[in-house]
């Protein structure tokens, strides 16, 4: 069974940074599209970035471009992504999704598995 395990969450103050990781087991991610979502009080679910699983194409928000930036390594099967200039705007519980090998959709509905999320806080 699919598993992931986000860590690296936490209190930071404006301008800060922070890295984010997922652990992904039970299945090979190598075959997976990955994407870390946010979700703020309130709010809907916002894909922040993603990374496909066949030619390693990456997807930034206009939210978080030059900012934060995603990788996956499919052999220590974990999918990080560092935020830098944090701001208080940023603050949510961040989620780390997967789906196996269907068309790469922005939309939350689209992926199949889910970590338990982490929250990051901007505050001063």
């Amino acid at each position: 069974q699919l598993r992931l395990t986000e860590s690296g969450g936490g209190l930071v103050q404006p301008g800060g940074s922070l890295k984010l990781s997922c652990a992904f087991s039970g299945r090979t991610m190598s075959g997976y599209h990955l994407a870390w979502f946010r979700q703020a009080p309130g709010q809907d679910y916002k894909q922040a970035t993603g990374v496909t699983f066949d030619d390693g194409s990456i997807f930034y928000a206009d939210f978080v471009k030059g900012r934060f930036t995603i990788s996956r390594n499919n052999v220590q099967n974990t999918v990080d992504f560092e935020m830098n200039n944090l701001k208080p705007e940023d603050t949510a519980v961040y989620y780390c999704a997967a789906v196996q090998r269907e068309v790469y959709s922005l939309q939350p509905s689209h992926w199949r598995s889910w970590g338990q999320g982490t929250q990051v806080t901007v505050s001063s």
